[in-house]
């Protein structure tokens, strides 16, 4: 299918850029660029579509770094950012199993973002979404932009640093409130909702709002539910082998993002009602191709973004 990338099909991500700074269990150090929206923007882009992605750079080596390799991928940044402080940082510490734990940073103050008349869609996720205080610049984005274009949300729980999960459980609701479509990870599931089952847990994520809700479990692959039918499948994961899990939710966000926009079920009202309507059966391609750009990204070190060709 070929993308349409005309104005109306432009895809904007709001969220924290930050540094990757990854130990390695043999004690090698290397920095790669990362944050949850910033990698799920350059997927989106190397996937063929016009991304432009609104976060916050500090004026430093780490900043320059950032821009450099995002406008590689194809975004257009909009740095919304008053400049005064340095560019986000996460120490991500590899485990044995190639697992990752993170020490972050963070500097969140976002300046509202201009010409959201110009997107079609608008996906947000991550730290950026409960950090304070750019975190209600987010909340109103959405609100401004559901008037024209479809909403994607991954919360991406970091528990160490979003506060009492009382909070971060009411934060995640009212943002799920207002997408159409929401990736969480088991382990967002597990922190989020201790002791229920996830079927419960994606229903009632479901009747919150989204058309499609859909949760990663690493090995185990994936599991998704269809809002108008309430329908639930598994897809096995199509790993074959692990260099890191750094950015695999991320490009398998972006790939279920590039599935759904071109599958007419994301980009603008009337995709959202497609979307609310939609079967398991019309979701299914776009879940695969997410599948596929999350398989090719936990094959390289850091956030790899695969492109269209390679999937």
């Amino acid at each position: 299918m070929v993308v349409d990338t005309s104005p109306a099909q432009h895809i904007l991500v709001v969220g924290e850029t930050l540094v990757d700074i990854v130990h390695t269990p043999d004690g090698a150090v290397a920095e790669h660029v990362g944050g949850s929206p910033a990698n799920v923007a350059m997927g989106i882009a190397r996937l063929g579509h016009t991304t432009v992605l609104a976060t916050t750079l500090g004026d430093d080596a780490h900043g320059t770094r950032c821009e450099e390799q995002i406008t590689s991928h194809g975004v257009a940044i909009e740095n919304l950012d008053t400049g005064s402080h340095p560019t986000s940082t996460a120490i991500a510490t590899i485990d044995d199993s190639g697992a990752a734990e993170y020490d972050f940073d963070l500097h969140w103050d976002l300046r509202p973002v201009a010409d959201l008349d110009t997107f079609a869609h608008v996906h947000t996720g991550s730290i950026a979404a409960t950090l304070t205080p750019g975190a209600a610049v987010v909340t109103q984005t959405l609100v401004d932009a559901r008037e024209r274009a479809t909403i994607s949300y991954d919360p991406n729980v970091r528990p160490t640093i979003m506060g009492s999960v009382d909070e971060v459980r009411a934060r995640v609701e009212e943002l799920i409130a207002l997408s159409d479509v929401v990736k969480a990870s088991e382990d967002d599931i597990d922190w989020l909702y201790a002791g229920e089952s996830l079927p419960d847990v994606m229903a009632a994520w479901g009747r919150l709002g989204p058309g499609l809700v859909v949760i990663t479990r690493g090995g185990d692959g994936v599991t998704y539910r269809a809002t108008a039918t309430g329908e639930i499948a598994d897809a096995p994961a199509r790993v074959d082998e692990v260099a890191d899990t750094v950015g695999a939710g991320d490009s398998f966000m972006a790939g279920l993002v590039s599935g759904l926009l071109d599958a007419g079920l994301l980009g603008d009202t009337d995709a959202r009602q497609r979307l609310s309507t939609a079967t398991l059966e019309a979701v299914a391609g776009s879940v695969s191709r997410a599948m596929a750009t999350s398989a090719i990204t936990v094959g390289h070190a850091g956030a790899y973004a695969p492109t269209r060709e390679e999937i």
